[in-house]
């Protein structure tokens, strides 16, 4: 167990959570708490529910069944407490999600202004910290467009940052990226990690998560089937799925 984990301080809980699309039944009795300072790495065959359960945490999806408990409060359906929890659990999708019509620098600032009421000099002020920080500063008044993919996704995470998160979630963060994309958005990760920051990352980057995690999740078929420590799961995973999940990686990296 991590120094992170012995602290046991609980961040997001996620208690009995069920959730359906029409028939198909893709979260199954979920249970999963994620402590303070953690960066829980969730990996498993696609369609397993990987980022419909990253996605349940601050209710971009709601769920049929379950509870989700923020720092020791309830996540509720709707309404304005639902909004001020949500706002303290960063976002960063697989597509970005900038605006389009606005620069970089009012697409990190907008959060802090409107939700948070900070001033226009402090979101700026603080906005280009971030942007330095991530190392797109000298990109702060082109618009999306005009930036590669992974410094629109550097932007995402300088966004995130933004509105002062308790934990941020990474819904496969680097697929959209070419590959020499990602090692400059994963290195960003890897600061935040060092720095302390809770992450949920959903993923396909076996190195990442055995460099980074302090547990992995593996999913398969809607359920948790196993939650390890990487040099553990990755070295002797316990269940049958995982073996032949992380062989059939193995295999594809040899051909």
């Amino acid at each position: 167990m991590s120094d992170k984990q012995s602290a046991l301080v609980p961040l997001i809980e996620l208690r009995h959570i069920d959730k359906h699309f029409g028939p198909q039944h893709v979260l199954k009795e979920v249970n999963l708490t994620v402590h303070k300072g953690e960066v829980v790495v969730i990996i498993g065959p696609s369609g397993s529910g990987k980022s419909t359960l990253c996605r349940t945490i601050n209710r971009l999806e709601t769920v049929d069944a379950g509870e989700i408990v923020i720092d020791g409060e309830l996540l509720p359906q709707e309404g304005r407490k639902l909004a001020e929890l949500r706002a303290q659990i960063g976002m960063v999708f697989q597509s970005f999600n900038l605006f389009a019509h606005r620069t970089v620098l009012d697409n990190v600032t907008i959060g802090p202004r409107e939700v948070l009421r900070v001033s226009k000099r402090e979101a700026e002020e603080e906005a280009l910290r971030l942007l330095r920080r991530v190392g797109v500063a000298s990109q702060a008044r082109k618009l999306p467009a005009q930036l590669s993919g992974g410094q629109q996704q550097r932007v995402a995470i300088a966004r995130a940052l933004a509105m002062r998160p308790k934990a941020i979630l990474f819904d496969e963060p680097t697929s959209a990226l070419d590959p020499e994309m990602i090692g400059e958005v994963l290195n960003v990760m890897t600061e935040l990690a060092k720095e302390g920051m809770t992450m949920v990352i959903v993923t396909h980057e076996m190195n990442f998560a055995r460099r980074v995690a302090d547990r992995v999740v593996f999913m398969e078929d809607g359920a948790i089937l196993e939650v390890s420590a990487p040099e553990e799961f990755f070295s002797a995973p316990k269940t049958r799925r995982a073996r032949e999940f992380l062989n059939t990686l193995r295999e594809r990296e040899r051909t």
